[in-house]
């Protein structure tokens, strides 16, 4: 077990945070796979004079029925942003954190849904999440909540609620993808719960591995070899270390990746692994090389950010992430709307320490 420095854990904590809000504001606004594909958005920011990208999304420069964003867009472009969009992306972590500050660590998938239920309203849910909600609403239990009338089961949701396991467990990425396993199975199975342990587990290693590709060995060794999860990636590791290019790469693994459909798992872990990679522990290169990559940009790019920030520290991100968002977070999670980004991870943290004077799992080193 690593020691993890009180000081430090605290910087990098609210980096996870304020990466995971910034790299999803980043793709909020081209958060459309089948339309805004990765020619598409390269085309968008060429003719905006944006490329390479260092800051958010600049706005349209004039009307065209290509470059259509999403219609959230004039709140999370450059120049028009106060506050963080209300987003799932950010809505889960929120109602991860809640979770955990309501139940502990011995939380149950049940005691999940139920927070769903209570919290979190019904049609800020989409694919999986919304089968398993309406599967609650009609008293259905875990684990039938997720395989009744639900062909999401391996889409992408479950990795998007995945982050605050990771925060929580920092240096322990067992840990944290056995936390995201009891909730992924409320409405996932398969490569959609294995994607939950991976990212989990991701940002877990984050804190304590020396490099990114560190960390994604690490968080390989919680799923099964043999998943197509752990294929996917080990894949785009090889195409990066053989040097081929970003786009070579991305190219590759699309076409060995299609018919999922792009909000799939696979796909998008996929994008998410090459953005780590040849971002290369660099924040702005990692969450714009990764938005840029296309499919579900706005999810590929928080949990890009996520484990960036937990890289770099939130002190090191720059500043054209952090100041526009004001320290603010606008959220559906009822009692959360307007919450401080700050006051976020500070729970987080305070979770960890809690843990840490028990005994429990983590040790902490003051600086």
């Amino acid at each position: 077990m690593t020691p993890v420095g009180i000081d430090d854990l605290t910087d990098r904590v609210l980096g996870g945070w304020l990466g995971r809000i910034a790299g999803n504001m980043l793709g909020k606004p081209v958060e459309q796979g089948d339309h805004w594909t990765r020619d598409r958005i390269d085309r968008y920011l060429r003719q905006a004079g944006a490329l390479p990208l260092i800051d958010y999304l600049p706005e349209p420069v004039g009307p065209s029925d290509e470059f259509v964003l999403r219609p959230e867009w004039r709140e999370c472009v450059r120049g028009r942003i106060h506050g963080s969009c209300r987003d799932d992306d950010v809505d889960y972590a929120i109602l991860g954190l809640d979770l955990l500050e309501t139940h502990g660590f011995a939380f149950s998938t049940e005691q999940v849904g139920d927070l769903w239920l209570l919290r979190l309203p019904y049609l800020q849910t989409f694919t999986a999440e919304r089968a398993a909600y309406r599967n609650l609403a009609n008293g259905l239990k875990p684990p039938l909540t997720a395989t009744y009338d639900n062909p999401y089961q391996e889409w992408i949701g479950a990795l998007i609620r995945a982050d605050v396991y990771g925060w929580t467990s920092p240096g322990r990425p067992r840990r944290a993808a056995s936390l995201a396993r009891r909730d992924a199975v409320l409405s996932h199975t398969g490569n959609g719960v294995y994607g939950a342990m991976w990212a989990a587990a991701l940002v877990a290693a984050a804190f304590t591995e020396p490099t990114v590709r560190d960390a994604l060995d690490t968080a390989l060794t919680v799923i099964p070899p043999s998943s197509r999860l752990a294929r996917t990636v080990r894949r785009v590791q090889t195409l990066h270390a053989s040097r081929l290019s970003w786009e070579d790469t991305l190219s590759t693994v699309a076409a060995e990746t299609a018919g999922l459909g792009w909000i799939h798992t696979i796909p998008n872990a996929a994008v998410l692994t090459a953005g780590l990679l040849y971002g290369d522990g660099d924040f702005t290169r990692t969450i714009a090389l990764t938005v840029r990559g296309g499919l579900d940009t706005d999810s590929n790019g928080a949990t890009a950010g996520s484990v960036a920030g937990v890289l770099t520290g939130g002190a090191a991100i720059p500043s054209q992430w952090k100041d526009p968002l004001e320290d603010t977070v606008h959220s559906a999670v009822f009692g959360f709307d307007g919450v401080r980004i700050s006051e976020l991870a500070e729970r987080t943290v305070r979770l960890v320490e809690e843990e840490a004077e028990a005994g429990d799992l983590v040790r902490i080193t003051p600086k």
